[in-house]
């Protein structure tokens, strides 16, 4: 991603520390963040220092690779397995978290020196990266068939650059699109109660000069019903085997609007996204996050951010941070492999073929 004339990815390593954009800084303050040690990785995770399917899956395998960096001979084993276990217990829905976790895990597990588990750690944590940044730039050039010159097109949360180590899911069709000098505008949903939409999303298409306006959550059946969008997009934070998706909060009653509306529904991931263990949506565990997202807003005035309650200190607050999406809903999902159909034919078929 391109930030003042500077290109970064959302993170990357330096030694034994862990660099991350400071996410909920945006968009007030760009401001890298450094973890120091895994325990700091698995809060930055946990309180969305860095959030999206895939920057998650990077840091969590990142993590990895740096609680091996902090271990020392006499319990390297012991010390590993808790620190995976801390990573794991910071965002149960996000599959790309479990992917970066075993991806790094598998390649060290048989291995008996500790020298060389910190050398095959760090380099496979940098190659799940690596994957992550050309998986979402396949997935661009492959969406981008979908969108049309002048096609206006809806989203919901963040699945762009920020959300993975670069190019981003939903995002990226659009920016392989505007790119290649399609025009486009992008109906920027403001996804509350973190406002990822208004403050991520909005922040990256300004960067990227793609033209677009933030709406509130609630007028995006507006839009539709007038036949102001053509196409959604959105990311995925889980894909079962049978097609059925888990993203933001919200995401769900938009693929209704968009059926009701006969408006093309497509869900952008790469293969690490995928969680073929897990049958159906049903199955997939939903983060209920604090209630205070629900009650304060914040705000940037006269130079810092500020905290607002906006809810009687009286009510609480319920915060399911995600829904799930049926497979009916779905047009299709782009993938860094191709479009397929949200079944489990097609699912099976394509992570067999990744697989072989």
């Amino acid at each position: 991603m391109n930030v003042n004339g500077i290109d970064y990815r959302t993170v990357w390593m330096e030694d034994k520390e862990i660099k991350l954009i400071n996410q909920t800084l945006l968009p007030h303050k760009f401001e890298i963040y450094t973890c120091k040690n895994h325990e700091e990785t698995a809060e930055a995770i946990k309180t969305m220092i860095v959030r999206g399917a895939g920057a998650i899956g990077a840091t969590a395998a990142y993590g990895v690779a740096q609680a091996t960096l902090e271990a020392n001979k006499n319990n390297y084993n012991d010390y590993i397995k808790k620190s995976i276990e801390t990573i794991q217990k910071t965002r149960p829905t996000a599959q790309n978290l479990f992917t970066g976790i075993n991806f790094v895990l598998n390649s060290i597990k048989n291995l008996t020196n500790l020298n060389e588990i910190q050398k095959i750690a760090v380099e496979k944590a940098k190659e799940f990266s690596d994957y992550d940044v050309e998986a979402c730039k396949k997935i661009g050039e492959y969406g981008t068939s979908l969108i049309k010159n002048n096609y206006k097109i809806g989203t919901h949360c963040n699945a762009g650059w920020l959300a993975f180590v670069d190019w981003g899911s939903a995002l990226s069709p659009i920016y392989s699109a505007h790119r290649a000098g399609k025009d486009v505008f992008v109906f920027v949903n403001e996804t509350r109660p973190r406002n990822q939409g208004s403050a991520l999303t909005a922040w990256e298409l300004a960067q990227e000069k793609v033209p677009h306006a933030v709406i509130a959550d609630n007028a995006a059946g507006y839009y539709m019903k007038k036949g102001e969008i053509d196409i959604v997009i959105t990311g995925a934070d889980r894909i079962v085997a049978n097609g059925d998706v888990a993203n933001k909060i919200g995401t769900y009653e938009k693929a209704v609007l968009a059926k009701e509306n006969n408006i093309p529904f497509y869900v952008a991931a790469p293969t690490t996204t995928f969680d073929l263990e897990t049958e159906d949506g049903d199955k997939i565990p939903i983060e209920e996050r604090s209630q205070d997202e629900v009650s304060f807003v914040y705000g940037y005035e006269d130079g810092k951010i500020t905290k607002v309650r906006i809810t009687p200190k009286e009510s609480p607050a319920k915060n399911p941070a995600f829904d799930v999406t049926p497979a009916k809903y779905i047009s299709g999902i782009i993938t860094e492999k191709g479009i397929i159909k949200a079944n489990k034919e097609e699912i099976k078929k394509l992570i067999e073929n990744v697989s072989n």
